[in-house]
């Protein structure tokens, strides 16, 4: 008879979950010793980083990561940037090792107290096996339950001395099981959403990160033409739905109530698609909706639709949705909207690069269908001014804010592109949280570019500072840090620029580099 551990290895297998990032501790080594010749661990110096790595690796390849953290510490240390992933829906299969079953009541050393309660309420579900032979069907059930909508990361802890123990037969009837999202606008509820945009005057799309998730990109640009309709990224949105030359493409959302209102001002319906409504940063309170408008939002997630503050909500497949309305409204009701200005000119002033002018190069100078990773929040509206996106699945952002997921994610995300170039944007205050991951892409060879936008402070502080009108504060910079040589330590090719010519000649040399370049960039403080 087979044990839980090979029973396991070859649910995952099943999955195509082949993959584990980790940082083992010695509640871990029993699953990972004998770790089958298909399956590739990709090792990271901090539980946080490996999180990162996975939540990027996930979302880039469109499906699953697996994680395996070690016990309560490990866990503790991957809460950070699990705080996006919660809110980036992105499945991942989190493990943790405990210590050996009968010991846990005792407290001893390792022994993860309340498992399940630890990692709450940043996983969708969580679970102690109550028993070695129910561990495999646990981790089933985490793999399905995690990709079903909406999805979200889940936690199974188990006991180290579980793997040893005989598997039941019926667990292989685990490995041939499949779940799948059903669920669809009724007739009726598409013929009275279509009347309702046919009707509007100046209808309006929002869109979010589960259309570029589920691939509707398309989808999303018929419904535009065919409206005639702007198109607006919703705020803290961890992805691009929307090809940003496109005539419809107005930028992102401001992160507050009555930005919000201005902005979508004039208009008559707001349709709402894959994005919760609204996730607000900065207090700026006012009406939640222009006078006359009616919002209604489409989302697979029940917990999105239920807490939205107003608006009608349709619970159900974003892309099937968007797919059907641009097939069933009336082209041509409204006259086509000009196209875009040019990007504007953008030139440095000063002894520093101007992070315009950077975005600038990189849309001149990188491939069409780059991959950028950002975590640059002070330069939000420079980067959305120059860049020039058309490909899905070509924007990831920290989904809550949380800093330490850019870095990590972009090694991640081109782990799981051999064909793209992933571009990591990424802030020297944000850069110190993930910095360890330099050491995995070294380690694999794994050919991501990360740029350090180095101005020498936390520049989006700086700027909300001013929002709240709380003057100068402590801790807001952080001078002196040499990435060049910190990314040289842990075996990673580097160097600084000032320029525009000398961050063209450091790019074009990365981009054929064939392993990890960071190219440290003197940048001018700007505002996002």
């Amino acid at each position: 008879m087979a044990d839980v551990r090979d029973v396991t290895y070859d649910l995952l297998r099943s999955h195509d979950l082949t993959t584990i990032f980790g940082n083992p501790g010695s509640n871990e080594l029993p699953f990972l010793a004998g770790m089958p010749e298909d399956f590739r661990y990709v090792l990271g110096l901090h539980e946080g980083a490996v999180l990162a790595m996975a939540d990027g690796y996930a979302q880039a390849r469109g499906g699953s990561a697996l994680v395996n953290l070690h016990a309560a510490a490990g866990t503790g240390n991957a809460l950070g940037p699990l705080t996006n992933s919660v809110y980036s829906h992105s499945p991942l299969i989190i493990t943790a090792g405990q210590q050996v079953r009968s010991t846990i009541g005792q407290e001893v050393m390792l022994a993860n107290v309340d498992a399940p309660a630890l990692p709450k309420p940043l996983v969708k579900w969580s679970s102690e096996p109550a028993c070695a032979q129910d561990v495999p069907r646990s981790i089933s059930h985490a793999i399905h339950i995690a990709n079903l909508p909406a999805k979200g990361p889940v936690y199974v802890s188990v006991p180290y001395d579980d793997w040893a123990q005989e598997a039941p037969a019926e667990a292989q009837h685990l490995l041939a099981r499949k779940t799948g999202s059903a669920g669809s606008l009724s007739d009726s509820q598409l013929a009275e959403l279509t009347a309702a945009l046919d009707g509007a005057e100046r209808p309006v799309l929002v869109l979010g990160p589960e259309v570029d998730a589920e691939r509707a990109n398309d989808d999303a640009v018929r419904l535009a033409d065919r409206l005639g309709a702007p198109v607006w990224i919703a705020p803290s949105a961890s992805r691009c739905p929307f090809p940003t030359r496109h005539r419809s493409f107005r930028g992102v959302l401001p992160a507050s109530v009555q930005g919000i209102t201005d902005a979508l001002g004039g208009h008559d319906l707001i349709l709402v698609a894959g994005a919760p409504v609204f996730r607000y940063h900065q207090f700026v309170p006012g009406e939640y909706l222009p006078a006359g408008a009616r919002l209604v939002h489409l989302t697979s997630d029940p917990g999105e639709a239920a807490r939205a503050p107003m608006g009608e909500a349709l619970v159900g497949d974003v892309k099937d949705a968007l797919s059907r309305l641009a097939d069933a409204v009336e082209p041509g009701l409204r006259p086509e909207l000009p196209p875009l200005p040019e990007h504007p000119v953008a030139r440095s002033a000063g002894e520093r690069l101007n992070p315009a002018e950077l975005f600038a190069l990189l849309r001149e100078h990188a491939p069409d269908d780059a991959v950028y990773v950002k975590e640059s929040t002070a330069t939000t509206g420079d980067f959305w001014a120059q860049m020039d996106l058309s490909e899905p699945g070509s924007y990831f952002f920290p989904a809550s804010g949380g800093l330490g997921f850019g870095l990590p994610a972009a090694v991640g995300a081109q782990l799981a592109h051999d064909r793209r170039q992933v571009i990591g944007l990424i802030g020297d205050g944000s850069a110190n949280y993930g910095i360890t991951a330099l050491w995995t892409a070294a380690r694999y060879r794994i050919p991501v570019i990360v740029v350090i936008l180095k101005n020498g402070t936390y520049g989006a502080l700086r700027w909300f500072s001013k929002v709240l009108d709380a003057g100068e504060v402590p801790g807001m910079d952080v001078p002196g840090i040499d990435f060049v040589q910190i990314a040289r330590g842990y075996g990673v090719d580097a160097t600084s620029v000032r320029t525009g010519a000398e961050f063209t000649e450091a790019l074009t040399s990365a981009l054929g580099a064939g392993k990890p370049v960071l190219i440290e960039a003197e940048t001018e403080l700007t505002e996002p």
